[in-house]
């Protein structure tokens, strides 16, 4: 069974909308690298696509020409005024200081963004469920919430002792989503990501390993792996996320009850150290350029990789890519 959206007749699911009015849905961090992979799986699904987005991460250039931006900060009231404006019949929830770094450093800006954005749009929500209610689908951290205290693949279910700032942050959402939704009923899940890679993400900001290890590869400079390269990571493709995204849309969800009876681990279930992460990305690319070793991070998890089988479970949703094939993908990106 699935979830009705507005323009949808029970027999076309997820595919192309009724005649009567197209669904939509307003994306936050939609000028992202993952934000600009989901934008583009929602428009080939029929959706009118709206974006906020402070473009303090985001690109322009990353937003399709179909979809509307509306460049705010989350935590404004202008964001949470264009959000009931326009009602749309899903929200994805992915704006975030991402850095785990700048967390480290500034916790207290990585807090303001993460946790009051989002109890901002939240509170939009709130304001008006009893005549709107939409799907309000929330980024996590399936790579961080964990911590190093369990032993993966980690379980939803598993115990969470976070190790940045930033996975505190993603965590403490996952409260606030399951409180609005027992005390207020919203319809909230979350989807803890594992470390998306592709085609757009940016190699100079928050920047995920496999995006620098790509443009140094490409530019013939030495990559540099912090620690001793033994630490392990769940490596998912982006188009691989913005599906499992478009699943969460329609899925029938259980009651909300604790916090990980709607959360979900998208990921692939296989731990790949960053030696073997490089190693792989010199085999598809055909070339090789020196490695350096650097002091480990600090806040950095060691170990990291998730198990995947609720989401096939409830969302019907899996991977498709392999590592080697999205790495392959994402050089040529990075090289053209």
């Amino acid at each position: 069974m699935t979830r009705p959206l507005k323009g949808m007749g029970a027999d076309e699911g997820m595919g192309e909308p009724g005649a009567t009015e197209m669904p939509s849905v307003l994306i936050s961090g939609g000028a992202g690298f993952i934000g600009s992979h989901v934008t583009e799986m929602f428009l080939a699904r029929g959706y009118t696509v709206t974006i906020i987005d402070d473009l303090s991460t985001g690109k322009r250039e990353n937003v399709d020409a179909r979809a509307t931006l509306h460049e705010l900060d989350i935590r404004s009231r202008e964001s949470a005024a264009q959000l009931y404006g326009l009602r749309p019949d899903v929200i994805v929830h992915l704006a975030a200081q991402m850095d785990v770094r700048k967390s480290v450093a500034d916790p207290l800006f990585d807090a303001s963004v993460n946790i009051t954005g989002t109890i901002s749009l939240l509170e939009a929500v709130r304001a008006h469920s009893e005549a709107w209610r939409p799907r309000f689908i929330f980024a996590s951290s399936g790579g961080a919430v964990y911590g190093d205290f369990v032993t993966p693949p980690n379980m939803e279910t598993f115990a969470k002792d976070p190790e940045s700032p930033y996975a505190i942050t993603k965590l403490c959402c996952e409260y606030y989503l399951a409180y609005y939704a027992r005390v207020h009923g919203l319809d909230t899940i979350s989807l803890r990501l594992g470390n998306v890679f592709g085609p757009r993400q940016d190699p100079h900001g928050e920047a995920g390993v496999v995006a620098i290890f790509c443009r140094r590869l490409r530019d013939g400079q030495p990559l540099t792996i912090f620690g001793n390269g033994t630490q392990t990571r769940d490596y998912v493709y982006a188009g691989d996320v913005a599906e499992a995204v478009m699943r969460a849309v329609a899925a029938e969800l259980p009651p909300p009850e604790r916090i990980d009876v709607r959360a979900f681990n998208i990921g692939t279930g296989t731990g790949t150290t960053v030696n073997r992460l490089a190693e792989a990305l010199f085999e598809v690319a055909g070339r090789s350029v020196p490695i350096e070793f650097a002091p480990a991070r600090k806040g950095e998890q060691q170990h990291s990789f998730l198990d995947p089988s609720k989401a096939k479970r409830l969302l019907g949703w899996r991977p498709t890519v392999t590592l080697e094939q999205g790495l392959a993908a994402t050089y040529r990106w990075f090289s053209e």
